[in-house]
């Protein structure tokens, strides 16, 4: 993908392969100098698992961490590494049943807290997805089937505050600034809500076809005008500016097939990577204006199978993960 307008199989020295014993489907990437990776197996059963990986750029290998494996229950929806650097615990958020917190260590790891977010039951409807606030690391919100979006401060392990967020399922959360996170839906919008007003939301987008759901949702954090979310099914990015409600500032539709996973360039406002059912993943870069013609990508990726993940992390921003069925793959950009 290396400065390139339509490279569809970069160099060997730019990508890094690893194999899985499982599915994968969740993955992080650390914002640590650790430059550690975490995948999660994606097996229809109780028992799932998490392992953790060390990458090397300089030597081009990705490797297991044997003592940091560590069983799952059900199969993880997201991991996200604690996203300050300076953390003094290296904490390792995961969703699926519950909310979990591990702790990992140089030669293992600890489950420091499972987070419920039903007030009535031991049992919790599934979490789809979790963002944890960048800005008040305290902070995670979680996203849920039954309709609400709670917002948990992970140091004293209680409810902040849990809103019916929307009428159907909801997909996906993503935080802007330290009070405000948006998220989307199968009920086919985006929401932006503020915590000094938890009454209120403001729609910004509604799918143009009712009630076509809204699977994932990136917020732009060199940018917090934009974000960017695909809908179910569709091979289109839909990228949003809040300052003009309901009619994106551009559609990026140069997939042959349903997109999956998107995510911004952590260090550059106006790029974005896709990735999809086509095998592909894009790299674009958005313009002032977009033409009349739409956009097309500046680097495309051929993986060869269905990609159902990526993560950009802003610790290694020359670098982009993928997964797709047992491998993930770094891609040099």
């Amino acid at each position: 993908m290396e400065n390139s307008t339509q490279e569809s199989n970069p160099r060997s020295e730019n990508v890094v392969n690893f194999d899985s014993s499982y599915p994968i489907y969740a993955m992080a990437v650390s914002a640590t100098h650790r430059r550690r990776i975490a995948v999660g197996s994606f097996l229809e059963e109780l028992n799932n698992h998490v392992d953790i990986l060390s990458f090397s750029d300089e030597s081009s290998s990705i490797n297991p961490i044997p003592s940091l494996s560590f069983e799952h229950p059900y199969p993880p929806t997201k991991l996200l590494f604690h996203p300050s650097p300076a953390a003094a615990s290296n904490l390792l958020a995961s969703s699926g049943d519950f909310l979990r917190l591990w702790e990992t260590k140089d030669a293992s790891i600890d489950l420091v807290r499972t987070l419920n977010n039903s007030k009535t039951s031991e049992y919790s409807a599934p979490l789809t997805s979790f963002d944890w606030n960048e800005l008040e690391p305290r902070r995670i919100g979680t996203s849920s089937i039954d309709t609400t979006c709670t917002i948990w401060d992970i140091e004293k392990g209680v409810v902040e505050t849990q809103l019916i967020a929307h009428d159907k399922e909801v997909y996906d959360i993503a935080w802007g600034e330290a009070g405000v996170f948006a998220s989307v839906s199968a009920d086919g919008s985006v929401r932006i809500f503020d915590l000094r007003d938890k009454e209120h939301s403001t729609i910004i987008y509604e799918s143009p076809t009712p009630d076509t759901p809204l699977l994932r949702l990136a917020w732009n954090k060199q940018d917090l005008r934009y974000m960017a979310t695909i809908l179910m099914d569709s091979n289109k990015i839909v990228i949003l500016d809040i300052r003009s409600p309901s009619l994106p500032v551009a559609e990026l539709e140069r997939h042959n097939a349903s997109v999956n996973a998107i995510a911004w360039a952590p260090q550059s406002a106006r790029h974005i990577c896709s990735a999809g059912d086509d095998g592909q993943a894009l790299l674009w870069e958005l313009p002032t204006v977009a033409g009349p013609n739409g956009i097309d990508p500046m680097s495309m990726y051929n993986a060869g199978a269905e990609i159902n993940q990526l993560q950009w992390s802003a610790a290694q921003p020359d670098w982009i993960a993928v997964a797709f069925g047992n491998k993930l793959q770094m891609l040099k950009v």
